[in-house]
């Protein structure tokens, strides 16, 4: 298992910023473990200890490890702990079997192949704003 780098998980909150501070933890857990600053296998910080350094409520803390465990970003080994996942885990797993719906919808409301390809154009456009 990978030793945790020194300070690795830096985290400041902005009390002025228009997200919530949940939302301020996820995203910014979320960038260092995507850039490779927090590598696969570091152990996180307990909830309520993260809680404590960054002077929020542990549900906060809670709320944003929910939201990184479901986005396949962590995650929780019981008593072990929280470690960042492997990427690609479980977020590669979700996105293929939402392709899989989509497609099998696609297909039903019979849709060519043409026609299914463009609505995802479309709708990644319209999310991305590309």
């Amino acid at each position: 298992m990978p030793r945790n780098p020194s300070n690795a998980l830096s985290i400041t909150l902005d009390a002025d910023a228009p997200e919530a501070p949940y939302e301020q933890v996820r995203a910014r857990i979320a960038a260092l473990a995507r850039g490779g600053e927090l590598p696969t296998g570091y152990k996180l910080p307990t909830v309520r200890g993260l809680a404590e350094e960054l002077g929020l409520a542990a549900n906060t803390v809670a709320k944003a490890y929910r939201a990184l465990e479901a986005d396949g970003v962590i995650e929780t080994r019981g008593r072990n702990g929280t470690f960042v996942a492997a990427a690609g885990g479980a977020a590669e797993r979700e996105l293929a079997e939402a392709a899989r719906v989509f497609a099998a919808r696609a297909r039903r409301l019979g849709a060519g192949q043409d026609a299914a390809l463009g609505a995802v154009r479309d709708a990644l456009r319209a999310e991305y704003g590309t």
